[in-house]
């Protein structure tokens, strides 16, 4: 039988660069070579896409040539060039392992679907719905589920300090990663923590504090067909979780520690469960989504946020969830390569 041709497209123009590499670092150890044949497609930082040997940590200064996807429908695939001339690599499937802007917001979504191209994931829609936290708000409140209270601000709009309840966090709308998020604990200092946050997005969300403990869930599955895995917890011993904000995250982070299963009973393992699910069908999400939550002391579970490419890194939070509900990442990737080529979407 021959072997899918699967495009692995990582790095990308974003913040999140790094960690997209590391991501696909890890897709390319648990790829089953005996059912796929990958092609990597690493984007540099100021956007060219290169074919190459793989992600590694120095993967621009290895075996690379000038690519790009093609947007013909009728040449699926890569468009390689070589001195002057190209050659053409028919794709079967492309996994977008990329995060953040240009990578989680719809724009590589878009360029996949002009071209016709299966892939791995969420749609443009509701790429581009997750990735601007307020809209995901109004869309899951729309649906009953509970959400902070928030308020959002453009470019150049003043901001009453006075105005807000404390403490708050300050986060740009569209963004992920934790990049640019802070936490105001008085008025004072919430115009250093906007000004943060403007660094990575204009459009400024300020959400009220949620009291309670941040958990998350791995979902995987279309419609009404989703595998939940297990349950994660977030203990912090100071401060707030700032993922992929330490300076070696591999060796763990300097004030949070994930548990899975998470320590709360089967009941509430099983409402955060369901309402991970509600959110994932309410926002339109397809193939995988790790939605993030928190739950209060009154068993309320509030959205946080929901990720539309995970993390896959050796310390991503997906791949663990997943393995701890007895699904190894090798599996996970075979079910949502399965999920692309079976939805149909060109």
């Amino acid at each position: 039988m021959a072997r899918l041709k699967v495009g692995i497209v990582f790095g990308g123009c974003s913040e999140e660069h790094p960690i997209s590499v590391k991501s696909a670092r890890e897709v390319a150890k648990n790829l089953d070579l005996e059912k796929y044949e990958p092609f990597y497609i690493g984007i540099t930082r100021s956007g060219a896409w290169k074919l190459c040997d793989g992600p590694a940590a120095d993967w621009e200064a290895g075996n690379c040539r000038p690519a790009v996807l093609s947007p013909d429908r009728g040449v699926r695939g890569l468009l390689v060039f070589d001195e002057g001339k190209y050659e053409t690599i028919e794709l079967d499937l492309v996994f977008p392992v990329l995060h953040g802007k240009l990578g989680e917001d719809g724009a590589m979504q878009g360029l996949l679907e002009l071209s016709g191209m299966p892939y791995v994931g969420c749609d443009i829609q509701s790429s581009a719905l997750c990735m601007d936290k307020s809209l995901a708000y109004l869309v899951v409140r729309s649906a009953g589920i509970a959400t902070p209270d928030f308020w959002t601000f453009q470019a150049g709009e003043t901001i009453d300090p006075e105005q807000f309840d404390y403490p708050v966090f300050v986060k740009p709308a569209r963004s992920g990663s934790s990049f640019g998020v802070g936490k105001a604990r008085s008025a004072a200092e919430l115009p250093g923590a906007v000004a943060a946050a403007r660094e990575f997005d204009s459009k400024v969300l300020v959400e009220q504090a949620v009291a309670g403990t941040e958990v998350g869930c791995a979902i995987l599955g279309n419609d009404t067909d989703l595998v939940a895995g297990e349950v994660d917890q977030i203990t912090l011993s100071h401060g707030f979780f700032k993922i992929h904000q330490e300076n070696a995250p591999e060796t763990g982070s300097e004030n949070s520690t994930v548990t899975v299963p998470a320590n709360i009973s089967p009941q509430t393992r099983m409402l955060v469960r369901q309402t991970a699910k509600a959110i994932y069908r309410a926002l339109g999400c397809r193939g995988l989504a790790r939605v993030d939550m928190f739950l209060t002391d009154d068993g309320t579970v509030v959205l946080n946020e929901v990720n539309t490419f995970p993390g896959t890194t050796s310390y991503s939070r997906y791949p663990r969830m997943m393995a701890a509900a007895g699904l190894p990442l090798t599996e996970v990737i075979d079910r949502i390569a399965a999920l692309a080529l079976a939805g149909g979407r060109r």
